[in-house]
Parts: structure tokens; C-alpha cells; sequence
């Protein structure tokens, strides 16, 4: 499956829950299709991590032209650090995974993975200095959230918002589900306050710290 953007609008987000986010935190950018809506919110601080190639060429392209301050970075973000292999996608590179396809590929039959790409890891805590005082985490990464929380856990403190995929089967191998995430964001006072549904084994999830 693919999503060129988020299933819930961010804009329609920041209204409903009055959220004031003073950075984002953008995890799997892909080709930074949101940039322009974080932009649109009044946002203007923002670190964004993509570890394929040919994605981050377009980003580095796109944010010359936003009037923001963009900082990038061509890494896949996990649990450790090193260097990993991902599965890459043919719908634009959207399904794109450290993980091996695995529902994925009886639910979503027309999208293969015809090719790999060797890729460096490292965790999220290693960039705390550069995501300054940022609160809003959107994290794309079919199926890997659990492993870049756990590697983020010194910034999860100062975060207020975790938006990221939820899945409810195996999707990709070893993925995380729902529950797990639930469980582990709980540690940081966090909630789940709204869920899509949208690939019925799949969707889209909003935190909030409440506590």
C-alpha cells in the first residue's frame, strides 16, 4: 500500500486537539510531501531522516525552495546502530522497509519489492541536539515504529506528539502491532487519542501526552 501523505490531515489535527507544536520530527520522508503542511501550520523548525537515496536526493531538492529551517539526514532510524538492508518498494519506493513484506504481499498483490538497498542505522538519541526543543514526531516506517522509539527515548521526553503507522497484523515481519506501541508510549504519559483504520490491517495513529 502506499500513502503520499497522512490519512488524518494535519491541519484538521492541530485544530481539533489545539496542539502547539514548536518542531517536527519527521521520520521515513520519503519525498517530503509534508513538508509544505507543516509549513502552512506556521511551523518552521523541522529534522527529517530518509535512508534511501534516490528519496533524500528530492527532499534535499524540495526543501531549497521552502522557507523553512530543514535539516536532513540520510539515515534509517532503529533500536542500534550499524548498517542494514532494506526492501525496497516499486510504487514510488512508498512500501519501502527495513523489514521483509510479508501480509503485505497477498494483501497488496500488484506492489513488489524487486530490489535492496544497503542503508546506515543509527538511533534517534544521537540527534537530540539537533531536534532542539521539537514535540512533534511523524514517523513513516512500515512497520519499524517500535524499534525507532526505543532508540529515541531521551527525546521522547520532550515529546508532546507521535503520529506513525499502527498495524494490527503481520504486515511486514516481526512488525510491531498496535498494542505494543500502546504499551510502550504509555511509558511517556502518551495516548492514543485517534486511529484510521484505513487498510483495515493498517492505519494511521495519533498520540498526545496526557500526563
Amino acid at each position: 500500500y502506499w500513502r503520499f501523505s497522512m490519512l488524518i490531515s494535519f491541519k484538521d489535527l492541530v485544530k481539533k486537539y489545539d496542539m502547539i507544536i514548536t518542531g517536527v520530527i519527521h521520520i521515513g520522508g520519503h519525498y517530503g510531501e509534508e513538508l509544505q503542511d507543516y509549513i502552512d501550520e506556521g511551523i518552521q523548525d523541522m529534522i527529517i531522516f530518509e535512508p534511501l537515496e534516490s528519496n533524500y536526493k528530492v527532499i534535499e531538492e524540495k526543501s531549497q525552495y521552502l522557507n523553512a529551517n530543514i535539516e536532513g539526514y540520510q539515515v534509517a532510524l532503529g533500536s542500534k546502530t550499524g548498517e542494514v538492508v532494506m526492501y525496497v518498494s516499486d510504487n514510488e519506493k512508498q512500501s519501502s522497509s527495513v523489514l521483509k513484506p510479508k501480509v503485505h504481499l497477498t494483501h497488496h498483490p500488484h506492489v513488489k519489492f524487486p530490489e535492496t538497498e544497503k542503508v546506515d542505522l543509527d538511533v534517534l538519541d544521537n540527534y537530540l541536539k539537533s531536534c532542539g526543543n521539537y514535540n512533534f514526531i511523524n514517523m513513516d516506517v512500515q512497520g519499524f515504529e517500535l524499534e525507532v522509539l526505543k532508540g529515541g527515548t531521551k527525546v521522547l521526553e520532550q515529546v508532546n506528539y507521535v503520529y506513525c503507522e499502527v498495524n494490527r497484523d503481520e504486515v511486514y515481519e516481526n512488525n510491531a502491532y498496535v498494542e505494543e506501541i500502546d504499551e510502550f508510549l504509555a511509558q511517556y504519559g502518551m495516548e492514543r487519542m485517534e486511529t484510521d483504520w484505513a487498510g483495515d490491517i493498517w492505519g494511521d495513529a495519533l498520540y498526545i501526552k496526557t500526563k
